[in-house]
């Protein structure tokens, strides 16, 4: 595996979600470079040493509600 993708959510309570698509890793931090840092971390714990991917993406997205 060359790369891995997370989804991106902003928190209902505040601040980020992320999960990784097709790998069970989820984290959450308050802000964007907490954020980087908690992903770095969550995939260097799944993966076997030499084994993690070399690329990690990041997809934000946000929902809207609006009224009709």
């Amino acid at each position: 595996m060359n790369e891995i993708l997370f989804l991106v959510e902003e928190a209902p309570e505040g601040g980020y979600i992320a999960r990784a698509l097709g790998e069970s890793i989820f984290t959450e931090a308050d802000d964007i470079d907490s954020l980087h840092q908690q992903v770095r971390d969550a995939v260097h714990c799944q993966f076997d040493e030499g084994k993690a991917p070399q690329i990690i993406r990041l997809h934000f997205t946000r929902e809207e509600i609006i009224a009709v």
